[in-house]
């Protein structure tokens, strides 16, 4: 029988020899040939997500559409479709009617709303922001999505990933990974444009405690090279030991989160004031468990992402935002040129990582079976004979 020291030596070695040969397959794979709505579900919103948004997540092929084996987001005026007096001061009930009609959230009065009655006009953009949370979920892997990005201003691409389940409790606790995020403003834009994109974690105990600033990062393109002018790949490697989000290639990392330590002791919370939402976790919770991937145009918004002054038509304290940002539309719209354009969808998943669960299993028999038979196990074993038999002459 192996004695304590060599069954944990043997141990080690073999994690270590099964984390160096892990093995990726292709698990979701989307080029746009057509439009695959059993795949993307639109979300149906006025709500305008956590940040006020001005748009309105709409279902139709004229926000939302396939070309050439490109996917295409594209911004529009609302008036274009109920006019402007009815933006103004008109009423929106988006309630549905069938399954696949249906409003998706009523937060901030998502489904249904009243200028005349509110005194904020109706919201004056429609664009699309679509999901796989009813149809694809998983844990650990690698993500690669070619895109180019929008032009306009005040627009906001994004390409994230939110928790399946909220195993941890509502946003932020239970995580969320954006692996894109860019303005559609010109380079000289001071808080970013086209030219820059940001990759961030957001985690916290609660919505007020959101310690994103810890794990965010940017990268901006050098002279005049932008994001709007070729198709990149923004990627994610995520795993048990670090999050990564990269350009183009694995070597070019944009945001780097190592994990060498819980999230609750790394955003230095008091455990006799605070409790732990992932205690009894791996230090990776909450990026433990599933996430589904989002992609979504938004336009403008009171949550800071585009920071008053810098020629911004609203401030983020005004009651009445949305009305100053309308009302500044021959600013803005002529500079809405170019939709955000999806080229390609790739996910890679662990083949010793169930994704259904959410939790990595044991490695495969086949894996332990080529370990056995290989030179690495035989040099191990050598060594480990020699190391047993100088213990046993020495003692």
């Amino acid at each position: 029988m192996m004695s304590g020291l060599l069954a944990t030596f043997v141990l080690l070695h073999f994690t270590a020899y099964a984390a160096a040969n892990r093995e990726l397959v292709l698990a979701l794979e989307d080029t746009f040939e057509d439009f695959n709505l059993s795949l993307w579900k639109h979300e149906l919103t006025l709500g305008g997500g956590g940040n006020f948004e001005f748009q309105w997540y709409t279902n139709n092929r004229t926000n939302s559409y396939v070309e050439d084996g490109v996917l295409h987001i594209m911004p529009t005026l609302t008036a274009n479709d109920i006019g402007d007096a009815a933006v103004r001061g008109g009423s929106l009930n988006i309630w549905g009617t069938q399954p696949p009609n249906l409003c998706t959230g009523n937060m901030f009065y998502g489904c249904e709303r009243n200028a005349g009655a509110s005194g904020n006009y109706l919201n004056p953009v429609k664009s699309a922001r679509i999901r796989t949370a009813e149809s694809f979920s998983f844990t650990y892997g690698k993500v690669e999505i070619r895109a180019k990005l929008p032009r306009g201003d005040w627009l906001w691409p994004a390409i994230w990933m939110l928790p399946t389940d909220e195993q941890y409790g509502s946003w932020p606790a239970s995580g969320e990974i954006d692996i894109m995020e860019s303005r559609g403003n010109p380079p000289e834009y001071a808080p970013g444009g086209y030219n820059s994109y940001g990759s961030t974690l957001h985690w916290g105990v609660n919505v007020h405690q959101n310690q994103f600033p810890q794990t965010n990062q940017a990268t901006t393109q050098e002279q005049k090279q932008d994001f709007t002018s070729d198709f990149h790949t923004y990627g994610l490697i995520w795993n048990e030991t670090h999050l990564i989000g990269y350009l183009d290639t694995e070597d070019n990392p944009v945001l780097e989160v190592p994990i060498t330590e819980s999230f609750f002791d790394r955003g230095g919370w008091n455990q006799s004031v605070w409790s732990n939402p992932w205690r009894g976790r791996g230090n990776n919770a909450p990026f433990d468990r599933k996430f589904f991937l989002l992609i979504n145009l938004a336009v403008g918004g009171v949550g800071g992402y585009f920071p008053d002054g810098a020629g911004k038509p609203w401030n983020n304290t005004d009651p009445d935002s949305v009305n100053k940002f309308y009302n500044a539309k021959d600013d803005w719209f002529p500079t809405w040129t170019q939709s955000f354009q999806i080229d390609s969808v790739r996910v890679w998943t662990y083949k010793d990582t169930e994704p259904t669960t959410g939790m990595p299993t044991t490695p495969t028999s086949s894996a332990m079976i080529q370990f056995l038979t290989s030179s690495t196990f035989t040099l191990v074993m050598l060594s480990l004979a020699l190391s047993v038999g100088v213990f046993k002459v020495l003692n």
